[in-house]
């Protein structure tokens, strides 16, 4: 029984391994053309696609380590310059973050839960980001972000989703976030917990 399960296992890892080095491909496919609006939407769409079958990605195999408040990530594709950094956010409970930009173009979408995006009409050179409109990711949805775009995120009761970038999150070192403390905008500095998934 032990080695039957160790097989199911294996089997369930190879399958999510094949179908995420296949959605990456496509998403280089997708990047290549140009970094625009139509472009990121269509690599969210891609993601959506690859998070159709739940079963590839249950929350089992992405635990939220105990007094982790801010959720885990894991890896599961990154090309071997950093690019096509592809994660699974694991966040157990409740989590917010302040409004950010990310230096490069990104997609959020949804495996189990739901995640409140706010996006605002400011960039970093801006001011005082002022909030547009909200949107929520859950499974069969998504939200595609080109490098000056700001958001927020707000999630209640825990979720799983899929979070892409075109660089490796903890190579973006020129990401600023907004200080409501300071009113100002201020440069991320802590390093991401990253855990390594693939294969």
């Amino acid at each position: 029984m032990l080695r039957y399960g160790k097989v199911v296992e294996l089997t369930l890892s190879l399958r999510r391994a094949v179908a995420v080095r296949e959605a990456i491909a496509d998403i280089r496919l997708i990047e290549s053309t140009g970094v625009d609006r139509a472009a990121v939407d269509g690599i969210r769409d891609r993601l959506i696609a690859l998070a159709a079958d739940q079963d590839l990605f249950p929350r089992s195999d992405f635990p939220v380590p105990k007094n982790n408040i801010g959720g885990q990530l894991y890896l599961l594709s990154q090309d071997t310059d950093g690019r096509f950094a592809l994660y699974v956010q694991a966040v157990a409970g409740a989590n917010s973050t302040p409004a950010h930009n990310h230096t490069t173009w990104a997609a959020i979408v949804g495996l189990e839960g739901q995640e409140l995006n706010r996006l605002y009409n400011g960039h970093a050179e801006k001011g005082k980001p002022e909030m547009e409109s909200e949107y929520i990711v859950e499974h069969g949805t998504g939200i595609a972000f080109l490098p000056e775009d700001v958001h927020s995120i707000h999630i209640e009761d825990g979720s799983l989703n899929f979070h892409c970038y075109g660089l490796d999150l903890n190579a973006l070192s020129e990401r600023q976030y907004w200080s409501e403390d300071s009113d100002q905008w201020k440069y991320f500095k802590n390093k991401f917990d990253i855990i390594d998934a693939r294969i």
